[in-house]
């Protein structure tokens, strides 16, 4: 049985103190929960735990975790909901931030919202999807914000090469502006240390600098990071696979690199 387009919130969710804030455009939490890593697709449901939503521009199905929600504040303002949090009816996107703009000029997401939301009195700011690059964006920095605190995440060149050759890296990650040089010796490290010399395995590139790195840390000029936690890994990936795909890319996974993060299928 399918699950249905825009059913209510789960009532452990719906119990959340969390509103959905303008300014904000998300839900005030402590990022998810602890989930899979994503994976590419999209039609058909999920077993288990994990359940599937239906994007109202697409029509595809996607893992929950995948999509991005979208809410209604008290005032009638469709706002991002980007941890899922905020409680009432919601609506899901699948598709990337260029197929959102055509579908906004063109009218379409009008149409599609107000039948999510069953004919409510609706207002969709013109900066919607900026506001959702953005959510998703703070989402990903506030998990690997969680996982330094947590003691999963590594940072350094040096202490990232020598976990890496010594194979306890699960996700090796640089900054947007790192230097060549630099990512490459920690990608053969890793490539030695995972016995994957030859396949191309790589660390993930983030659409996130080093500025916007560091701040999020609390540190001084991050440019590369590692997680060693196989659970961590698959946290970061899910965050940083939303914000990849909505901005229209898709990361290539090589033969080694296990969380690779993997955009929605079209």
């Amino acid at each position: 049985m399918r699950t249905p387009n825009n059913e209510r919130l789960t009532p452990d969710i719906a119990k959340s103190p969390s509103r959905l804030r303008e300014g904000s455009g998300v839900g005030q939490s402590d990022g998810p929960p602890p989930v899979d890593a994503p994976t590419a697709g999209t039609s058909r449901k999920r077993e288990g735990s994990n359940p599937e939503r239906k994007c109202i521009l697409s029509g595809e199905h996607g893992a929950r975790e995948a999509l991005v929600r979208l809410a209604i504040s008290p005032d009638g303002l469709v706002l991002p909901d980007i941890h899922a949090k905020a409680p009432g009816r919601g609506a899901w996107l699948g598709v990337p931030r260029g197929e959102l703009e055509t579908a906004m000029a063109k009218g379409k997401l009008k149409g599609a919202l107000a039948r999510a939301f069953k004919g409510a009195v609706l207002t969709v700011p013109d900066d919607l999807p900026q506001r959702i690059e953005e959510g998703l964006k703070r989402a990903l920095l506030d998990r690997l914000g969680l996982e330094l605190r947590a003691g999963h995440l590594i940072l350094g060149s040096d202490r990232i090469a020598e976990n890496a050759r010594g194979g306890a890296v699960e996700l090796l990650l640089h900054a947007a502006d790192a230097s060549a040089d630099g990512s490459r010796k920690l990608d053969q490290a890793w490539r030695v240390g995972s016995d994957a010399e030859g396949s191309g395995q790589a660390g993930t590139t983030l659409p996130l600098d080093r500025a916007a790195l560091s701040v999020a840390m609390g540190r001084d000029n991050v440019v590369h990071m590692a997680l060693a936690d196989e659970a961590a890994a698959a946290r970061v990936s899910l965050a940083l696979g939303r914000l990849i795909h909505f901005q229209g890319g898709r990361q290539a996974a090589s033969d080694g690199d296990r969380h690779t993060p993997a955009a929605l299928d079209d």
